[in-house]
């Protein structure tokens, strides 16, 4: 059987829930092979349309959605509410969501891994390759990271595209210059502070409240062109904005915090949202 490799074909930028670490942004390299019969051209299948077929059905299955792990026995359903469902977390506190059908992908496992996240895929992708393609292998992965970096959630309602849905995320490096050395405490300190966050915006907030197991809790709340959205999770797990929280804001927000804190420094900070993209403020 002949193979055709594409490596690097995409990133999926997504959320899922974890039983321990709750809501975790994540960014994954997604690699490709294609085995099977020579076509009429020669090939497996033609490398114009890998990224025009296979690219779109990774990007449009996965990429800013929430996946969430069907099998996990802390999920349940409002019965009265059926687009929104409850997490039940391992420290007893509770994540609430609710969202259009299209930000959400349902996965039948237990946890959310690379493998069964691949599964899903390569069952879609073989289902609109030509015949002469006999298997679909995706190999996820995350990037190689020199440094530290965190996972983190977020929403953007105003954005026209899939950026609005309240739960996807990035797993993401940071680099911290101060007066033009770069600074690997101060990296390691943000990266620290944004373990597994949810960077939410003040304006969205519609609810504080202490629950009956005692945890704080937030909600957000908002409308957009897709639909309406809402989240509540623990607020130790939120931090938040005066902003929206475009990578651009994010980077600002960083930078602006550690002008404070040195003020007579030059700062620099170039936020990553994801893989090999992002947002840098000077001050």
């Amino acid at each position: 059987m002949n193979h055709l490799f594409v490596d690097n074909l995409t990133v999926i930028d997504f959320a899922y829930l974890d039983p321990t670490r709750g809501l975790v942004g994540e960014s994954w390299i997604a690699d490709v092979v294609l085995g099977g019969e020579l076509d009429e051209q020669g090939m497996v299948f033609d490398f114009s349309n890998v990224k025009r077929t296979i690219k779109r059905v990774i990007d449009e299955r996965v990429d800013h959605r929430l996946v969430i792990p069907r099998g996990y026995h802390g999920l349940s359903w409002n019965e009265e509410e059926p687009d929104t469902f409850n997490w039940s977390l391992t420290d007893g506190s509770q994540i609430t969501h609710r969202s259009p059908d299209e930000a959400i992908v349902w996965l039948s496992a237990d946890r959310v891994v690379p493998s069964a996240v691949a599964s899903l895929l390569e069952q879609e992708i073989k289902a609109v390759l030509p015949a002469n393609v006999i298997s679909v292998e995706i190999n996820l992965r995350e990037e190689e990271i020199d440094g530290a970096y965190y996972h983190y959630v977020h929403g953007l309602k105003k954005h026209l595209g899939n950026c609005q849905r309240i739960a996807h995320g990035h797993r993401s490096p940071i680099r911290i210059d101060r007066n033009g050395h770069r600074d690997y405490d101060l990296e390691r300190r943000w990266a620290k502070l944004w373990r597994d966050i949810y960077v939410g915006s003040e304006e969205d907030v519609v609810r504080r409240h202490v629950g009956e197991d005692g945890v704080r809790y937030v909600t957000f709340e908002y409308e957009a062109n897709q639909g309406e959205f809402a989240l509540t999770l623990p607020e130790e797990r939120v931090y938040m904005l005066d902003t929206d929280t475009t990578v651009e804001l994010i980077a600002a927000h960083m930078a602006d915090k550690l002008k404070v804190e040195f003020a007579t420094d030059t700062i620099r900070v170039k936020a990553y949202e994801g893989v090999g993209k992002g947002a840098i403020a000077e001050r």
